[in-house]
């Protein structure tokens, strides 16, 4: 046949394309446990759905064409439990998966078309930032014009796994994203060690420079650490699992799961002080459908608990306090932890469940010196501007201006008490001190100043002023919780929100 040798051709070219940075280069990364940009693709699309997109491009530049298959990026779509999802994986073994002219224009297009089809995008990072040939000189630099290729309106979720070093545009990405995981061992950062040791003429380790540990416990760009890359990919299907693929659908519905013995196993776990602690991340696998939550940022801000869920099937976000960490005081990086996931919830059409239990806010000069006010304000500002149905459940104490914060006085429409509740302007042994002027050294004194500023605190007084709907055995949350999703689920709207948080920045 007079097509077979363009037939034979083809073959040829797909078959060095889809052999990436060459046998060598792949071998090394089995050695050394690590997938690479088509197998990590394999992972995370459901068996035989995915179709690429710019198989044949190859760096701009003649002298590297020959050495530049899918020019280190591969790209394109499939689905994901049956659902169509957009991603880009970048291939290290090509020219360590630099940014350049061409693999540039291909993420700008997958990106493009994810927009405007609502698509959920995934980003499979590692990359050593530019290709340095094709950005040099101010005409490379000065002569492109992009102005919206960082713009971020949540039109559909963005997703990045952090899965080796990444500099430059994969960190944007990343930092950009909704979902964070990160394995150990990756980097992500501005610039390369290298590149860092030279402008500081300091040695620089990768790992303080951009590593794990620095993302999830300091900085809170990475949600979550895995040692594989198996997990990482494992982790972005379940987070998309909670999600809806674009802003105005409402979250998919699981099937509802029950464990009968669940709430019971709350008398046990809530102490029956109200000082002593207890971790509430026990209390949410009760109330939530087995196995349901997704914690998110575990490792910052750790006084707040964030994490997806699903009740009787249905997907949702949790803001909890968490006594088992400064007693459940809220500090500044628990303010930007609770905002953040504010932002996903409402972007996204997630109800929102407050789960209560605090002292205030955490002060002192470190909260001060970290813009408290500015935080705690950013915080209510979100949840003002949040219009996805909120419930708040007060489970123990619940003072000061922290009260509003966790959806007090109507911010959340939706509240109810534990019996157990106990709501006031400050921990009345604050208060005795603060207002009376006395001190434990004075033993029937500072009794009599407890009991003056613990009286009208209780669950009862909250409800007599009809500060909650309801007062509640513990017992009860999740059937109260289930059937208050239903009734906030008849909307007109269908479950999708106002989105009026949608360009509010992913990394604050």
């Amino acid at each position: 046949m007079a097509h077979e040798p363009m037939l034979a051709d083809l073959a040829a070219r797909t078959a060095r394309a889809r052999a990436m940075g060459g046998p060598r280069k792949l071998a090394e990364r089995r050695a050394q446990g690590v997938l690479n940009a088509r197998e990590r693709l394999d992972l995370l699309f459901d068996a035989g759905s995915f179709l690429e997109t710019g198989l044949f491009a190859q760096g701009v530049r003649p002298e590297v064409r020959d050495r530049t298959p899918a020019d280190g990026k591969v790209a394109g779509f499939g689905r994901i439990e049956g659902r169509e999802v957009a991603a880009v994986s970048n291939d290290f073994t090509v020219m360590g998966a630099a940014s350049s002219v061409v693999n540039g224009k291909k993420v700008g297009f997958v990106k493009r078309i994810a927009t405007e089809n609502g698509l959920p995008i995934v980003f499979l990072g590692e990359s050593t930032g530019a290709r340095m040939p094709d950005n040099m000189g101010a005409a490379d630099i000065g002569g492109k014009s992009n102005p919206t290729q960082y713009l971020r309106m949540r039109e559909s979720p963005w997703v990045s796994a952090v899965l080796g070093p990444c500099y430059g545009s994969s960190s944007w990405y990343a930092a950009m994203s909704d979902f964070v995981v990160m394995r150990k061992g990756a980097v992500m950062a501005v610039s390369s060690p290298k590149l860092t040791s030279v402008a500081t003429n300091e040695v620089t380790d990768p790992e303080e420079l951009g590593g794990w540990r620095l993302h999830t416990q300091h900085t809170g760009l990475a949600d979550l650490a895995v040692d594989t890359d198996e997990q990482a990919i494992a982790a972005v299907r379940r987070f998309l699992s909670y999600l809806p693929s674009h802003l105005n659908e409402p979250p998919p519905p699981a099937e509802p799961a029950e464990d009968p013995g669940a709430m019971d196993a709350l008398g046990a776990i809530l102490p029956a002080s109200r000082t002593q602690t207890y971790d509430v991340r026990r209390v949410l696998a009760c109330i939530a459908d087995p196995s349901s939550v997704f914690e998110l940022k575990p490792r910052f801000g750790r006084a707040i608990v964030t994490a997806l869920a699903r009740i009787g099937g249905r997907a949702v976000g949790i803001i909890a306090n968490n006594p088992i960490i400064k007693g459940g005081a809220i500090d500044v990086d628990a303010c930007d932890k609770a905002t953040s996931a504010l932002v996903l919830c409402d972007s996204f059409n997630l109800p929102i469940i407050f789960m209560v239990d605090q002292p205030g806010f955490l002060i002192g000069l470190e909260g001060e010196r970290r813009r408290a006010p500015g935080r705690i304000m950013n915080w209510m500002n979100a949840l003002t501007l949040c219009s996805v149905p909120k419930f708040s459940v007060i489970m123990r104490k619940s003072y000061g201006q922290a009260f509003l914060n966790m959806g007090g006085q109507g911010n959340a429409p939706e509240a109810v008490a534990w019996t157990t509740a106990e709501v006031g302007f400050m921990d009345p042994h604050y208060g005795a001190r603060i207002v009376h002027g006395v001190t434990p050294a004075e033993p029937e004194r500072y009794a009599e100043a407890v009991a003056a500023m613990t009286r009208d605190t209780s669950a009862w007084d909250i409800a007599a002023a009809y500060g909650v709907q309801a007062v509640i055995d513990p017992r009860e949350t999740r059937d109260y919780l289930r059937g208050m999703l239903e009734v906030h689920s008849r909307a007109p709207e269908g479950g999708v929100g106002q989105h009026l948080m949608r360009a509010w920045p992913t990394s604050i």
